[in-house]
């Protein structure tokens, strides 16, 4: 089958699956169509199939190739993978009303503009297990922000005692809070393991341009580990919790996002 073909599949798989999972939110919470299944369903068939496309435009001879948009397209998958294989025995599918449609755009900006950004570098196992940790950090930490975007949403409407059928149809508050600690202490780790593996195997970090990613994303670490000493020593939670989390995850994508960006599509290096 042709890969325009299975993209175009793939976005309209992803963006379906977001929208009857809203459509399940927002909706009534006694009505049995859609049933949850079905949002699910369709982002796994999404995420089964969006390999295949990037499979043929990140492979190639010479490397990686991983320009803005394959990069993108890639962490959207990773995201979306982690979100619909933890929906399966969590209660987290709702952050798919986000997460599935910004995959589907991801797709879509990558079929539009193709482009092509080697890197040769990465032929190596050891930055290879970088790239990797790297990506999966930043995919759970998307996914935590996106979760304290909507523990934000719940906590203003419970504090406003106006819990409408979108905040009634979420998890309790307790379970919000602790699925979003859980994205954050697993996320943690993997960025630990990501910046050692980029110490070690990364050569000539200036020339790379790489000094204002390395700050960030320390910066971003930083931050993260402030915020989970201050939930295990004096209990962190509600919006000291949200802030923290969208400051942390801001610094971390600025870090790969924003600085790939300048690069490739300002400076066009």
């Amino acid at each position: 089958m042709n890969s325009t073909l299975i993209a175009i599949i793939t976005a309209v798989c992803y963006l379906a699956g977001g929208i009857f999972i809203g459509v399940r939110l927002f909706g009534d919470r006694d009505a049995k169509f859609p049933p949850r299944i079905l949002g699910i369903a369709l982002g796994l068939l999404a995420v089964l199939l969006h390999p295949i496309v990037l499979y043929q435009g990140i492979i190639t001879p010479e490397g990686f190739n991983l320009p803005f948009f394959h990069a993108a397209s890639l962490v959207t998958w990773i995201i979306a993978l982690v979100l619909m294989l933890s929906a399966l025995n969590k209660p987290i599918e709702n952050l798919g009303i986000v997460l599935l449609p910004i995959a589907t755009i991801a797709i879509a900006l990558d079929l539009l503009y193709p482009s092509s950004y080697l890197l040769p570098q990465a032929n190596s196992l050891g930055m290879r297990l970088h790239i990797l940790l790297s990506l999966l950090s930043y995919s759970l930490f998307t996914l935590a922000a996106v979760q304290s975007g909507l523990l934000a949403v719940q906590n203003q409407h419970l504090h406003n005692r106006h819990p409408g059928g979108f905040v009634r149809a979420l998890p309790p508050l307790q379970t919000m809070e602790a699925l979003l600690f859980e994205m954050i202490g697993l996320g943690f780790i993997l960025l630990s393991l990501g910046l050692i593996t980029g110490f070690m195997f990364l050569e000539d970090m200036f020339s790379q341009h790489l000094v204002h990613k390395t700050l960030l994303s320390l910066m971003s670490w930083v931050v993260f580990a402030v915020l989970l000493w201050g939930r295990f020593r004096f209990g962190w939670r509600g919006r000291i919790a949200i802030r923290w989390t969208m400051a942390g995850f801001m610094a971390l994508m600025l870090a790969y996002f924003g600085s790939k960006a300048v690069i490739e599509l300002v400076l066009q290096r």
